[in-house]
């Protein structure tokens, strides 16, 4: 997506269905899981070596991710309650700062009474538990893993999904997929993988398919998106494009398989050396780290934007905007103050060109956290007339591309 101060070359993400009669190959899972990490090296790995790792998203931290109280349009659909299963009790004390027992408690939900009971208690963690809280996306992707593990195949387990702190749910279930296919046999299977999937189920697991790349390719970043150069649907490689770039954010403090393309001295690296096809969804995913690096001053970030070359420029703009949306939904005590942060942050853009873009990023996040357009509007008219009317339009049209009912036939954004 580009927008420039003189031209508003916006092309919005367009996620049109896929005809209705397309169903989507199983895919069958063995047991084993991959130990995701968590978040701080102060916490403790997880016992089991054999589990997995985290936003759809933009930041590095998981904490960013939660959405609380937004009212998520997807939620966990209801499913029998298997009692057999037994349910390992709750992280208290001094298991409270033990990311391994949340990981085995959360298995075990998903196991036992299922997907929608490990959704509950998570949501109710977060109140009262720091290392939940920081840790809700690992958190979510974990059951998103146990749960491909437990259904066996893509729809199935989306059908169970929640887009709970960043959707990491249906990410942690392409990575389980990916990886028990094995990477001799993935590539052959990728354009299959996310068939028949519609709207922000066909986004999650296109841009998981980048986070399972990463994983069976230990975080090799250029090897990753070689792998999403086999996708024959431009749209589908474009969104792989991302979540390469998200894991290789949200991974910096991973212990167990840490970032390999990041460098303090230089915020925006890999992003000024992959190729150009790769630019755009590198910028808006590597604008969390570098604004990390400048102690979260947001003037900062759009100073280090400025100097990206102008065809990618808006991008790193879009980032930022997005990180704007996801620190004011995690501060924000009321809707009018988490859009009132998110314009005040965009506002410190120094012309149009920034804070336009920003807004484009922010509005982007809003509808893919809530799966509604009602936010995004309320926010744009905190901005001033044409920024307001430009704003609206972005998102009357984002969100239309992907509430569309059409047939969408390779359409890149």
């Amino acid at each position: 997506m580009k927008i420039s101060s003189d031209k508003r070359g916006l092309l919005p993400l367009v996620v049109v269905v896929a005809s209705a009669s397309i169903l989507l190959g199983l895919v069958v899972l063995g047991t084993s899981l991959v130990n995701r990490a968590p978040i701080g090296a102060n916490q403790q790995a997880a016992s089991d070596p054999s589990s997995e790792d985290c936003s759809d998203a933009s930041a590095s931290d998981s904490a960013c991710f939660q959405g609380e109280d937004q009212g998520e349009h997807r939620e966990a659909a209801s499913e029998p309650a298997r009692t057999s299963e037994t349910v390992a009790p709750g992280c208290s004390g001094d298991l409270s700062t033990d990311f391994a027992c949340l990981q085995r408690r959360y298995q075990d939900l998903v196991r036992g009474p299922g997907v929608g009971a490990a959704f509950t208690e998570l949501k109710n963690e977060l109140t009262r538990n720091e290392l939940a809280s920081s840790n809700c996306h690992e958190l979510t992707h974990i059951i998103g893993h146990a749960a491909a593990e437990l259904y066996g195949d893509v729809p199935t387990t989306y059908s169970r999904g929640d887009s709970f702190c960043g959707s990491g749910y249906y990410h942690g279930a392409m990575e389980a997929i990916v990886t028990k296919i094995g990477a001799d046999k993935v590539l052959e299977e990728a354009d299959t993988l996310c068939a028949g999937l519609y709207s922000f189920d066909h986004y999650n697991c296109a841009h998981g398919l980048g986070h399972g790349f990463m994983r069976i390719q230990e975080n090799e970043l250029f090897e990753s998106l070689e792998m999403c150069d086999v996708l024959t649907d431009g749209w589908e490689e474009k969104r792989c494009y991302g979540g390469v770039f998200m894991e290789n954010v949200v991974d910096k403090d991973n212990p167990v398989h840490p970032s390999k393309y990041l460098k303090a001295d230089r915020p925006l690296y890999p992003c000024d050396v992959v190729g150009d096809r790769y630019k755009d969804e590198c910028y808006q995913r590597q604008s969390s780290y570098a604004l990390e690096t400048r102690g979260n001053d947001f003037a900062k970030g759009f100073d280090l934007c400025a100097k990206v070359e102008d065809d990618f420029r808006p991008a790193c703009y879009q980032g930022l905007g997005w990180d704007a949306s996801v620190q004011s939904l995690k501060q924000g005590t009321s809707d009018l103050s988490i859009n009132e942060a998110t314009r005040s942050l965009c506002a410190l853009g120094k012309d149009q060109e920034a804070q336009f873009n920003c807004a484009v990023g922010a509005v982007d996040y809003f509808i893919r956290d809530s799966y509604s357009d009602a936010r995004a509007k309320a926010f744009c008219v905190h901005f001033g007339a044409d920024l307001r009317a430009m704003c609206l339009r972005e998102a009357e049209e984002y969100y239309g591309s992907l509430r569309s009912s059409l047939e969408r036939q390779g359409t890149s954004s």
